[in-house]
């Protein structure tokens, strides 16, 4: 017999009938789901509420609950994407093969314990679940699903692309792929070239680099053209963070502040305020910045401490804030304190629109009643962090968002669906990044007479980054397609937050692995890398935090 049909590395690995072997496995995971989700209600129900304190007595199982929720929405996703593909005619050999690892790897990952984070696994026993997955797709899938002979060829394909196109199709239509076409050239050509040295020199990114943003529409594309923005959808916003957070995640991360203080003002501002600001942010002409975090409060904002005391039409802000992203040279701060003295909780909270003058190097906070201190930071860099003191700062009455006191809160809440979307979105980029490098780097770099890429357990690690970024991609893609439908996405979001900043470290962490000394050399982008992936579990709800809230929602 030749060597050929012997040697399963060269045999196709695509299981056959695959998209019916896929769908027959998600009924069995949401019925070990369903499992799971009965016996927390057990744990964590006191008089048919649900308990906060029972939840944090809990909080192994809550999280767990959470965890594998988010695998069978994103299974449920990948099947999705797979069947649209198949559709279209578009579902060649490497998308064939992303989706049986994936279901192949989180169905053993779901029997035999899911990775909340590093060293710390969930069980089934756990959640309280006897038993396990059952029925035949599942059986063929984590037996075959995930195979060597798959990683492999998977990579083998991988591996003739050119890296300039995410490796399988994402799934959306062609202005979306126009979109990316565009901020791809533009990220590969403005700044990957410089985005090791703002890192290694700390720098702040360039202004040219953000005038050239602001021209390409980035910080008004989702406000809608009445008030001087492109009106794109959440989903062209995930392609373009997504793109430009490859490049670095600090230019991906400059169209988060206006992103935020956008939604702010659309969703809680008087019309006033929306004619007023809107197309100022939108043009690039103001920079806002997020100012709610405190020292000691971290999550929880109901907490806040710092007060905005009325005299006369106007407000007197004293207080301290912390980890305040891109504070110097912005124009304007939605700025969240209490109004309300006789409260301790997140009812007596106001958001503001806080003007203030853009600093430079020499004097970063000009505006009299408030001075900073730079945080810092291994990563995340290129806007730099931020300890604030405001003592007398002023704000103009006016600037009080919704003209209301007393809605800082609910209007923040309204806000952290797209947040979190686009998070989720960065996260993939930088993930992505991670891969690009690594990639090239296996392709380049010879061991023993042959390339790293050559050897199983280099490709192996190279196609789990491919197969998770997928699941990543299209779990986020659909909670932008469920915000920009009009439906309640937060908890899609926070899945989609979840499972992307994990990814993205994983990825990063396993590409510094594949780039051995190298990658812990400085000069190496992957070292940048693995730094910048690190924050995406810790900022816009620490994952402790956000599996909390999902299992809340999941029991709701």
């Amino acid at each position: 017999m030749p060597r050929d049909a012997q040697d399963p590395i060269q045999a196709s690995p695509v299981m056959p009938e695959l998209l019916a072997v896929t769908a027959a496995a998600l009924p069995p995971v949401r019925d070990v789901l369903e499992q799971a989700k009965a016996a927390l209600r057990a744990l964590v129900e006191e008089g048919g509420r649900v308990s906060s304190r029972l939840v944090e007595v809990h909080q192994t199982a809550a999280h767990g609950v959470a965890w594998l929720a988010t695998y069978e929405t994103a299974l449920s996703q990948m099947q999705n994407w797979g069947a649209r593909l198949s559709e279209a005619g578009t579902f060649g050999e490497a998308e064939q093969l992303i989706l049986q690892i994936v279901f192949g790897e989180y169905l053993n990952q779901i029997e035999g314990g899911i990775p909340m984070g590093q060293g710390e696994l969930v069980r089934l026993r756990d959640m309280g679940v006897e038993g396990g997955l059952e029925g035949e797709a599942v059986a063929a899938l984590m037996a075959r699903g995930n195979s060597q002979a798959a990683r492999t060829r998977l990579i083998a394909l991988c591996a003739e692309d050119t890296g300039e196109v995410i490796f399988g199709a994402s799934g959306l239509d062609e202005e979306m792929e126009m979109i990316r076409a565009q901020f791809r050239r533009f990220s590969a050509e403005q700044v990957e070239p410089h985005a090791h040295g703002w890192h290694l020199r700390d720098e702040l990114i360039p202004m040219e680099v953000l005038e050239q943003m602001a021209e390409m529409g980035v910080f008004g594309l989702t406000i809608p053209e009445a008030y001087g923005g492109f009106g794109l959808s959440k989903t062209s916003m995930c392609v373009v963070s997504e793109e430009l957070s490859r490049g670095y995640i600090g230019v991906g991360s400059l169209g988060t502040r206006s992103e935020i203080a956008a939604e702010l003002i659309l969703c809680g501002g008087t019309e006033e305020q929306k004619q007023k600001w809107l197309p100022r942010i939108a043009s690039g002409e103001t920079l806002p910045t997020a100012v709610f975090t405190e020292p000691n409060t971290g999550s929880d904002l109901g907490a806040l401490r710092t007060r905005a005391v009325k005299e006369g039409a106007d407000y007197s802000v004293t207080g301290n804030k912390t980890w305040i992203t891109h504070a110097a040279r912005t124009h304007v701060m939605t700025l969240l304190a209490r109004t309300d003295s006789e409260t301790s909780d997140y009812k007596g909270l106001s958001m503001f629109l806080a003007e203030k003058t853009p600093g430079t190097d020499a004097d970063p906070f000009p505006t009299p009643g408030m001075t900073g201190t730079e945080i810092e930071v291994l990563g995340y860099r290129g806007m730099k962090e931020y300890e604030l003191a405001f003592d007398g700062f002023a704000v103009s009455g006016e600037n009080l968002l919704g003209g209301e006191e007393g809605r800082g809160f609910k209007q923040l809440m309204e806000t952290f669906e797209s947040a979190r979307i686009q998070t989720a979105a960065r996260a993939v980029g930088v993930g992505q990044s991670a891969l690009d490098v690594s990639m090239q780097y296996a392709k380049d770099r010879k061991q023993f007479g042959k390339p790293l890429i050559a050897f199983p357990r280099v490709s192996g690690k190279l196609a789990m980054m491919v197969a998770e970024l997928t699941v990543a991609r299209q779990l986020t893609y659909f909670s932008a397609l469920e915000k920009d439908e009009g439906r309640r996405c937060d908890l899609e979001a926070g899945m989609a937050k979840l499972l992307g900043a994990r990814v993205a470290w994983s990825a990063a962490d396993t590409g510094l692995q594949i780039h051995g000394g190298n990658g812990f050399a400085t000069e190496y982008a992957i070292s940048r890398i693995l730094c910048d992936a690190r924050i995406l579990n810790i900022f816009e709800g620490a994952a402790e935090i956000q599996a909390q809230v999902i299992a809340r929602r999941v029991l709701a």
